[in-house]
């Protein structure tokens, strides 16, 4: 049975949470644009503050999607956390050596505004995991007659 949104740890509410951000970011990117171009023809649309592309959504989708299908389980969801942040931690390096408006692998288009957000989301998902006990508390439950 699972746990109740009282119940869950820290690094299940981050899977949670940040599945379904990722994976809505992803979805309302393609509204944005779909294109999938690489280097010099990569494209710079924006979906609010954010630089996107096909390839960056593929990225949202596939990170969300996979912390949704893990946030039920609680190690699977502290690994996502703890796996995520330190992701997001080389992606804040690789986007600031790639500066405003530049680009990730020449895949990726990155700006000011999303390396600030990647370095919230690398700082939540260390946190989360590291908030979260690599086992989970013993559970005790009274049964009735």
């Amino acid at each position: 049975m699972g746990r109740s949104d009282a119940q869950r740890s820290p690094a299940q509410l981050f899977a949670l949470v940040f599945g379904a951000v990722l994976t809505l970011a992803g979805i309302l990117g393609f509204f944005i644009t779909t294109s999938f171009s690489t280097g010099d023809d990569l494209p710079r649309e924006t979906l609010i503050l954010f630089d996107v592309n096909g390839w960056h959504n593929i990225v949202h989708l596939a990170s969300g999607a996979l912390g949704l299908a893990v946030f039920r389980n609680y190690r699977a969801s502290r690994s996502y956390a703890l796996g995520l942040g330190a992701v997001y931690v080389l992606v804040v390096i690789l986007g600031f050596i790639a500066g405003d408006g530049g680009e990730i692998l020449g895949l990726l288009p990155i700006n000011t505004e999303d390396n600030i957000l990647h370095i919230l989301i690398a700082a939540a998902g260390i946190g989360a995991g590291l908030a979260t006990p690599a086992e989970p508390a013993p559970t005790t439950s009274t049964a009735t007659a």
